[in-house]
């Protein structure tokens, strides 16, 4: 199982380097295969998320591709934000928890697909 969860990271952070956020294949991957409860996926998820994270901030700094004129307000609303969340989700049933994760995924590849027939 040990090489599943290397491939796995390796998907993770190949997707969260360029910006995408791996969590978005991570905890589907480890809940599918792995069998993992999505709440635990998600904290495994926000624990890899740290180092891979740290790595890409560092080269988008190094290649000046970081505007920090909205970082502040990004960073207080995203604290606040991830505190509520992280509340809700131990609240919401593991069930609907997935399925309102699906969701979400689902609309944010019917985006991507839109935006990729808009540019073209």
């Amino acid at each position: 199982m040990w090489y599943v969860l290397i491939i796995f990271g390796f998907l993770a952070g190949v997707i969260g380097g360029m910006g995408m956020g791996g969590g978005t294949l991570l905890i589907p991957l480890l809940t599918i295969f792995i069998e993992i409860s999505q709440i635990v996926a998600q904290g495994y998820n926000l624990i890899a998320f740290l180092p891979m994270s740290i790595i890409a901030i560092i080269i988008h700094y190094k290649n000046k591709l970081i505007e920090f004129k909205y970082l502040p307000l990004l960073i207080i609303s995203g604290i606040v934000f991830a505190i509520l969340g992280s509340l809700l989700a131990n609240l919401i049933d593991q069930s609907i928890l997935k399925i309102l994760f699906g969701i979400f995924l689902i609309f944010l590849s019917i985006v991507e697909f839109v935006k990729l027939f808009k540019n073209k």
